[in-house]
C-alpha cells in the first residue's frame, strides 16, 4: 500500500499542513517538531514527488480542476466554459476526474500538500470540514463551483428557486399530475442539487396549496437512459402524469423517448421540462431551467486568480441564478 502524507502525520503526530511545511523545508517549524515529522517519514520509507518538491518555490503555472464524472454534459460544458477562462488567463488546466470517494480523498489528501498545481477549483464537489481544513492549512488558494464550504469561496446556483420556478410553471400551466425524475447519489459522493431540486418542487406545491403524489417521484441515474426508464414508470401508471419535470436535461430527453415509445404526444398529452440548459436542449426545443455555466466557469476562474494574488481574502458565497427557459415540450392542460 502506497504511504501517504496523512501517514506520516498520524505517525508524528502533527497535521499534514506540518509534514508538507517541513518537506519543502519552509519556515516556521519548531526543531523538535521537525525532528519527528523527519523520523516518521524515515520510518515509513515516505517519498515525496520530488517534482512537486521542487515546484513549492515557485508558480506551476497550472491550475488543477477536480470534477466528478466530467464526462457528463452538464460538467462537460462546465469545463469548456472553465478551460476557455484559464486559457485566457495564460494558466495550464490540469484535470482529476473523481469517480469514487476514494479517488475524491487521494486528491484532496495529496495535490494540496505537494503543491502540483498553484490553485483548486472544486466543481460540483462537496468538500468535509476535515479535508477543507488540512487545505487551509496547506495554504493553498482554492473555490469552489456548483458546491459549498463556509471555509472557501464558493459559487452555487440556486436550484432550490430553479426547480420551484419549472414547477409553477406547469402548476401555472394546469397541470396538477407531475411527475419528477429526480437523480440518484452515486459513487459515495454526495451530491446536493437532488435534494435542492426536489425542496423547490414541494415549495412550489404547497404554496399552490396543493399536495405532491409521491408514486409521481422517481429516481435515476443522471443520463438518458435512467430518464427513459423512470418516465416508462411514471407513464404507465393507471392516472399517469400529464407533465414531467426532471432533474437534469438528460433525464428530460430521456422522458421524451419514453413517451415516444410508448405514442404519448408532447406537449399534447405531455409536457416535458428538464434542468442545465443543455446545448442539446436547445436543438430538442426542451423546455429547461438554465444553468450560467459560462457565468459560473469564468468567475470561478477570477476568484481563484485574485485569490492567488491576495491569498488574505475572506471567503464569498456567491448565489447565481437561472433562468426558465420556455420551448415546445410544455403547453397548457387541455
Amino acid at each position: 500500500m502506497t504511504t501517504t502524507i496523512h501517514d506520516v502525520a498520524r505517525i508524528a503526530g502533527v497535521g499534514t499542513g506540518t509534514v508538507s511545511r517541513v518537506i519543502n523545508n519552509s519556515a516556521g517549524v519548531k526543531p523538535a517538531t521537525r525532528k519527528k515529522v523527519l523520523s516518521a517519514i524515515a520510518q515509513l520509507n515516505y517519498r515525496p514527488n520530488p517534482i512537486a518538491r521542487s515546484m513549492i518555490s515557485k508558480r506551476t503555472g497550472a491550475i488543477g480542476v477536480i470534477v466528478p464524472f466530467f464526462t457528463r454534459p452538464f460538467n462537460t460544458e462546465l469545463l469548456r466554459a472553465v478551460q476557455a477562462a484559464l486559457s485566457r488567463s495564460g494558466k495550464e488546466l490540469v484535470l482529476y476526474d473523481v469517480e469514487t470517494a476514494a479517488q475524491r480523498n487521494h486528491y484532496l489528501s495529496e495535490l494540496p500538500m505537494l503543491h502540483r498545481v498553484d490553485g483548486l477549483l472544486l466543481l460540483s464537489l462537496p468538500l468535509e470540514d476535515s479535508f477543507a481544513m488540512d487545505i487551509k492549512e496547506a495554504e493553498i488558494p482554492v473555490v469552489l463551483i456548483d458546491t459549498y464550504s463556509p471555509f472557501f469561496t464558493s459559487l452555487i446556483v440556486d436550484n432550490i428557486e430553479g426547480a420551484y420556478q419549472a414547477v409553477k410553471y406547469l402548476i401555472d400551466l394546469g397541470h396538477r399530475r407531475i411527475g419528477f425524475i429526480n437523480g440518484v447519489i452515486e459513487g459515495n459522493i454526495k451530491f446536493n442539487q437532488a435534494n435542492d431540486r426536489l425542496i423547490g418542487l414541494h415549495r412550489a406545491f404547497g404554496e399552490s396549496g396543493l399536495l405532491f403524489d409521491p408514486q409521481l417521484m422517481l429516481t435515476s441515474e443522471w443520463n438518458r437512459s435512467g430518464g427513459k426508464q423512470a418516465a416508462l414508470q411514471l407513464l404507465s401508471q393507471e392516472k399517469r402524469p400529464t407533465a414531467i419535470f426532471a432533474a437534469s436535461d438528460m433525464q428530460a430527453i430521456g422522458a421524451l423517448e419514453a413517451a415516444k415509445d410508448l405514442c404519448i404526444n408532447v406537449p399534447g398529452e405531455l409536457s416535458v421540462i428538464g434542468f442545465d440548459g443543455l446545448e442539446v436542449s436547445e436543438l430538442l426545443e426542451l423546455s429547461t431551467v438554465q444553468q450560467p455555466m459560462r457565468q459560473m466557469g469564468e468567475l470561478g476562474v477570477s476568484k481563484l486568480l485574485e485569490l492567488m494574488k491576495n491569498p488574505q481574502q475572506l471567503p464569498e458565497l456567491i448565489r447565481l441564478n437561472t433562468t426558465l427557459i420556455v420551448r415546445l415540450t410544455t403547453r397548457a392542460l387541455a
